[in-house]
């Protein structure tokens, strides 16, 4: 099994990963040896605030990268469970694109 996982840092901003040992990790990212994103002080304590587990590693990274896209409102509403509203805070969305309307 494997995870994607978006952690909320000390300074308010999130990171999104992907592992095949989520309580391991976490405790990687508190420690300062995680990522490079979390390894600043003022990125710590981390909190995990939202995980997803996958069947195949390859599905747990894939949502990762596409996570890591979306805007921090998106990845609000994915934390917060507002499903029905991640379509609508698509990129480009706003902008009057073809289907919008």
């Amino acid at each position: 099994m494997a995870w994607t996982y978006i952690l909320e840092c000390a300074d308010g901003s999130y990171y999104v990963g992907s592992t095949i040992d989520l309580e391991r990790r976490v405790g990687e990212h508190d420690a300062g040896v995680g990522a490079a994103y979390t390894s600043l002080r003022r990125r710590r304590p981390v909190r995990l605030v939202w995980a997803a587990e996958f069947a195949r590693v390859e599905d747990a990274f894939a949502y990762e990268k596409q996570v890591q896209g979306w805007s921090r409102a998106k990845r609000r509403a994915l934390i917060e469970g507002r499903y029905d509203g991640l379509p609508a805070l698509a990129r480009g969305r706003w902008r009057g694109d073809p289907g919008s309307g």
